[in-house]
């Protein structure tokens, strides 16, 4: 297999790469490369110029509003993205619900959603876990009961991504409870400002209000919302999950932490030396870069070999992306830690310093602090590991 960009592929690198120098606001970049965190409205008018341009919800099908890329198009067009930095497409809309959607809902659903997703109209979120049903998540609570046109939830979501933004959240819920656990669950969209809906910030380690617990008090909700058919909503989870696995590998923003590491390694000391031409940590960072251009090949196989998978399951091989993506991920942050040093507390011991460091390295610490959950989150790591001995090692 010849995994060798083509000439028109790298034709198309450089479009995408001078359609972000031409639009991405300068501001936004930097908050990015030095690992501040952007407000909803920052994200939401570039994701419009996104689709302003036709390639916010690029891997879509052409009929609701995708590009008609290959499988590699797509993927550098993710890759540049993550190295520019730029924020790519609010993955639950985008990534999540909008497959969902346009695979197994009504023509009322693609209708009515798909072209606000597009748009970024509504913000979504993701009511999957709950407390003690997290890795299990077939073991979920939630329940909706169908009074009449309308079902009735009640429940509570928790770590739920972004909720204090959400316009929408779509659900797994028990509809029915004498089933099989996985049987006896439906997928379900509900607008967040509906009458009994709570959301209540969780602090993370990094100090940030990343997520949330989501509390449904006798929440009604039309039939209509109602993806599919009912009680077979773990089969559409597994169907989301795949698509989220294979995005957490986040290949280009590996490739971008490690030009700065090497960038910041220049520059900062170690007795007496640049921190680059220190023989240990060197070796560090060379067997991470190893381990991160073998991800890179692997994915590469996985996106060739796309146009013969089934679209309706997910691809095991996603999970083996999961899993290393995510410990690179957190190898790197590890490696800009001890790059700054010192300088990586997470808050500002010297305010008055003209000290480079002090202007921005408290956000490496938090960066640092915020990766420890990528190897939890959309299946953790030792989840995904039975997944890969099941369903492609045959154990």
């Amino acid at each position: 297999m010849n995994l060798a960009f083509t000439n028109e592929e790298r034709a198309f690198r450089e479009e995408v790469h001078q359609f972000l120098d031409e639009t991405v606001p300068p501001e936004m970049r930097r908050k990015l490369v030095e690992g501040a965190q952007l407000c909803k409205s920052e994200m939401v008018a570039w994701w419009r110029m996104l689709n302003n341009k036709g390639w916010c919800v690029s891997h879509w099908p052409k009929e609701h509003g995708g590009t008609g890329w290959s499988p590699v198009q797509h993927y550098i067009f993710r890759e540049e993205l993550q190295m520019y930095p730029a924020p790519v497409p609010l993955a639950f809309g985008v990534a999540m619900v909008g497959p969902v959607i346009y695979t197994f809902g009504s023509e009322a659903q693609k209708k009515h959603f798909l072209p606000r997703i597009a748009n970024m109209d509504d913000w979504w979120c993701q009511g999957f876990s709950e407390p003690g049903s997290g890795s299990d998540l077939a073991s979920l609570k939630t329940k909706a009961d169908r009074r009449g046109a309308k079902y009735v939830i009640n429940g509570q979501k928790t770590w739920t991504t972004l909720a204090q933004y959400a316009d929408m959240i779509f659900c797994l819920c028990r509809t029915d409870p004498i089933a099989k656990k996985q049987a006896g669950i439906s997928f379900i969209l509900v607008d967040m400002r509906s009458k009994g809906v709570t959301v209540r910030p969780i602090q993370t380690i990094d100090g940030g209000y990343e997520v949330n617990e989501v509390f449904f008090d006798d929440v009604e909700v039309p039939l209509e919302n109602l993806v599919g058919e009912e009680n077979k909503g773990w089969h559409y989870a597994k169907f989301l999950l795949a698509n989220e696995r294979t995005g957490i590998a986040r290949v280009g923003v590996s490739k971008e932490r490690l030009r700065r590491i090497k960038e910041l390694a220049s520059k900062f000391m170690s007795g007496g030396r640049p921190l680059l031409e220190d023989p240990a940590f060197r070796e560090r960072l060379a067997v991470c870069e190893v381990e991160l251009k073998a991800l890179e090949l692997t994915q590469l196989r996985v996106v060739a070999g796309e146009s013969n998978h089934d679209k309706g399951m997910p691809n095991p091989a996603s999970s083996v992306l999961k899993i290393k993506g995510s410990e690179i991920q957190q190898t790197t942050t590890e490696l800009l830690m001890e790059v700054i040093g010192p300088f990586a507390a997470p808050y500002c011991e010297h305010p008055d310093s003209s000290n480079e460091a002090t202007d921005w390295t408290a956000q490496i610490a938090q960066s640092y602090f915020n990766n420890r959950k990528v190897s939890i989150y959309g299946g953790s790591n030792e989840i995904q590991r039975n997944i890969i001995s099941k369903a492609v090692l045959g154990l």
